[in-house]
């Protein structure tokens, strides 16, 4: 079983940034999909990005250009770095981690991730 734990959520104004991170309990698999989900109240679940083991990202066209998924992480940790946020970028924010890499993107649904964070909340405001 592993543990994600997100964190670096928090309350910005619109044009800041946030880096969110996602801690993994173990590290005992060599390949990997991480997404980057976030969800309103009312609304569903949306993926953001996803990386693989293989360093590729994939960003959804709401993100693209201003969120990254760094690579100078420290192990069993993947983060989010949050660009030029906007007040529509309010959500909590979640990480999920799967160990097949096929089709790995932010079109992936939550429900095809195996292990599932409890999610950080990022609030933006005008």
């Amino acid at each position: 079983q592993v543990q994600l734990v997100e964190s670096g959520g928090g309350s910005v104004q619109a044009g800041g940034s946030l880096r969110l991170s996602c801690a993994a309990s173990k590290d005992s698999y060599r390949t990997y999909c991480m997404g980057w989900f976030r969800q309103v109240p009312g609304k569903e679940r949306e993926g953001v990005a996803a990386i693989d083991s293989d360093g590729n990202s994939r960003y959804a066209g709401s993100v693209k250009g201003r969120f990254t998924i760094p690579q100078d992480n420290a192990k069993n940790t993947q983060s989010l770095q949050m660009n030029n946020l906007k007040p529509e970028d309010t959500a909590m924010y979640y990480c999920a981690a799967r160990i097949s890499t096929q089709n790995c993107s932010p079109d992936l649904l939550v429900h095809t991730y195996t292990w599932r964070g409890q999610g950080t909340q990022v609030t933006v405001s005008s």
